[in-house]
């Protein structure tokens, strides 16, 4: 039987790219037990980790070997907050009124190459303009480099609330967004938002439960939901199979929050002990952020950088913001990995670990939260956060053993995400 050429180069093609990879690894950091595994060869088929053997393997095509003999191996981070749409710098606030939405599309996909290149193979996207939606699907597509997205789409505030896109805005331009823009007013309008998100294919639900530091408006700490209009939103999301995560400041809205049955808070700064208590009794997690809150801090000394009410809300959280977390974490409050970067430069969300470091949590314990509590907390335990045989291949490498140098974390030089090398 005859081939064409094309044929034969198809066929060539496909064995070439179903060939096993063998990472050689000098060792494999254990996320379970905090120590190192040394001398072992992960083996890569597809998208999955076909094997983990002892020394270092290697195939039958040397092109199929990746020498990472000098280095310390990890699964790939994921970080459950971060908004990939955007940067907060000096011109963000002008940004609404001079960027079309092809604008905002084109920009995110570097925000979202830093991230994956960066070390971070999964991120939890809370809060944009839909177009985080597009950038998911271009990525699962393999049109776009980036990490793997669940995304909430737009999030749900209350009018004049933190994630009221209309803030700010002089009265011609304010109009009356409803649950389609993501605010919300009523039990009906919970239900109706949360089914929205559904239609338009956001994976999680994101409401703000409390005021904000960088919306354009006076407060960052009131609650702006009623705790009906939460068990709505909370209630609704559990028949179309979202979580819910919130963003909460203050304590008062935290403790709403908590009680209407959300998954996660966000941020938490304000916490009170009896709402950590709370948190540890509904087995609710903190997802901490404390990079965004050095940074707001930092940037709002800068004269002009935030408008005079944001620059006073950032002044007033972002110095108390480190300390709570510290109480929070002796308490036993259950703690996710979360970093808000686009309030401060995407790829740099690894500086969050020695925060949590300088507030008493060992490095062990946020990458842990980094990697299986993160994976739990997306509903991907068997298949995320872990080096393990039958997961996917999210792979990361770095100089040094993270616990006794957790700066390394921040000078990610391999990566890999389902079985596919973008750093080397």
């Amino acid at each position: 039987m005859k081939y064409s050429i094309l044929s034969l180069l198809f066929f060539i093609a496909n064995f070439v790219s179903a060939q096993d990879s063998y990472l050689q690894c000098g060792s494999i950091y254990d996320v379970t037990t905090g120590k190192l595994v040394k001398e072992k060869t992960i083996v890569v088929s597809g998208s999955k980790i076909k094997s983990i053997e002892n020394g270092f393997v290697a195939g039958m095509d040397i092109d199929h070997v990746v020498d990472l003999r000098s280095k310390i191996v990890l699964p790939g981070l994921i970080d459950m907050h971060v908004h990939i749409e955007g940067e907060y710098n000096k011109g963000s606030y002008m940004k609404e009124f001079t960027q079309n939405e092809a604008d905002v599309a084109l920009e995110s996909t570097v925000y979202a190459k830093r991230t994956l290149l960066a070390g971070f193979t999964t991120v939890r996207d809370l809060g944009g303009t839909g177009v985080n939606i597009s950038l998911k699907n271009a990525i699962n597509k393999g049109l776009v480099v980036g990490p793997r997205i669940f995304t909430s789409g737009m999030a749900l505030a209350t009018t004049g609330g933190h994630a009221d896109p209309t803030n700010g805005r002089k009265r011609e331009l304010m109009g009356d967004p409803g649950p389609k823009e993501g605010v919300v007013n009523s039990i009906a309008d919970a239900k109706k938002a949360v089914r929205q998100r559904y239609k338009n294919g956001a994976d999680v639900i994101k409401i703000t439960a409390t005021g904000g530091v960088l919306s354009v408006a006076k407060s960052g700490n009131n609650p702006q939901f009623t705790l009906e209009e939460i068990q709505a939103i909370t209630g609704t999301a559990k028949n179309y199979g979202f979580s819910v995560a919130a963003h909460a400041h203050g304590d008062e809205g935290m403790k709403l929050a908590i009680q209407g049955g959300v998954n996660t808070i966000e941020h938490g700064s304000f916490m009170s002990e009896e709402t950590m208590e709370l948190m540890v009794e509904k087995k609710c997690y903190l997802i901490p952020t404390i990079s965004a809150g050095k940074q707001v801090a930092e940037k709002a000394k800068e004269p002009g950088f935030f408008p005079e009410v944001v620059a006073r809300k950032a002044l007033e959280i972002g110095p108390i913001h480190q300390s709570t977390m510290a109480k929070a974490y002796k308490k036993g409050v259950p703690m996710g990995f979360g970093t808000d970067a686009g309030v401060f430069p995407h790829g740099k969300n690894a500086i969050e670990f020695g925060y949590l470091l300088e507030a008493g949590i060992p490095v062990k314990e946020s990458l842990k939260a980094a990697t299986i509590i993160n994976a739990q907390l997306l509903g991907m335990e068997n298949e995320l956060g872990k080096i393990e045989k039958g997961f996917i291949a999210d792979i990361i490498a770095v100089e040094e053993n993270p616990v006794k140098n957790v700066s390394t974390l921040e000078n990610v030089n391999f990566v890999m995400k389902e079985g596919v090398i973008y750093k080397r």
